[in-house]
């Protein structure tokens, strides 16, 4: 007859450390799993504020962050059942030394394949390469329903712009109030700036009926076109939707065209 190992006090202090080892394993996995589940949401902020860049949606973030907070409750569960199943052994002194944790072994595992699942989903996503950066203003900054901003491509530079725009002002009979070279005074303060100009120009006869239907328009009149040069080179002409004008400042219908104007004058120039 085989005599039973006897533990000792040592035995189940050990015992307990190796639980407790593996629930602050389980409350990681957990945290960290909620980490990556929120990762996808953390690059969206990133890329809402790089109008450049096109925002992606959340992807298989969630899904491995929540196999992650999974595996961290299947670890507290397990460790906890074999905990007890291991003090019963050492009471009983039939617990056998030098067998493997299947615990261990099966919680790297599952690590392991998730690990690779995850690497070949961040390798999957590519940036958009740089040559199509500079496109990407031409398509995704035309309009801009929130703040009211129209961006269209001029096919010339900003000199160049601003002096046709000059001539089709002229042209119509409207006046140019003022052209203020933002650029200009940048150079004069000592201050580095692509070129950016802004023509403010308009009718009396045009601008006075808008004033008297909504006093609040004159805050945006004389109606105002920015011309200006992106990083990439490329130049851009800006101004106020007449739509968002009609909305903001509850314009009547009927004197929609007398701002609707800033649309066809700016085309024009960017021709």
């Amino acid at each position: 007859m085989t005599d039973r190992l006897t533990s000792s006090p040592a035995d189940y202090l050990a015992a307990e450390r190796t639980f407790l080892a593996w629930i602050r394993t389980g409350v990681a996995l957990m945290g960290f799993g909620f980490v990556v589940a929120r990762f996808g949401l953390f690059l969206q902020a990133l890329r809402i504020g790089q109008p450049n860049l096109p925002v992606r949606p959340l992807g298989l973030s969630p899904w491995f962050g929540t196999a992650l907070i999974l595996l961290g409750i299947i670890v507290n569960v397990w460790s906890a059942w074999s905990h007890i199943r291991l003090v019963r052994e050492l009471k009983r002194g039939e617990f056998e030394f030098g067998r493997p944790s299947s615990l261990g072994i099966a919680v790297a595992a599952l690590l392991a394949a998730l690990g690779l699942a995850m690497a070949i989903y961040i390798v999957s996503l590519r940036e958009p390469r740089q040559a199509h950066l500079e496109d990407i203003p031409e398509k995704s900054m035309t309009s801009n329903s929130e703040n009211g901003i129209v961006t269209i491509p001029s096919h010339q530079s900003v000199d160049q712009t601003v002096q046709k725009m000059e001539g089709i002002l002229q042209a119509k009979g409207v006046k140019l109030f003022a052209l203020i070279d933002h650029s200009g005074e940048a150079k004069k303060a000592g201050m580095p700036m692509r070129p950016t100009k802004l023509l403010i120009f308009g009718n009396p006869k045009a601008g006075t009926p808008l004033m008297i239907a909504s006093p609040s328009i004159a805050i945006d009149l004389p109606l105002k076109v920015l011309v200006w040069e992106g990083a990439n080179g490329k130049v851009w002409i800006s101004y106020n939707a007449p739509a968002y004008l009609q909305a903001r400042h509850g314009l009547p219908p009927d004197l929609m065209q007398n701002i609707a104007v800033v649309e066809a004058l700016a085309t024009k120039a960017a021709e």
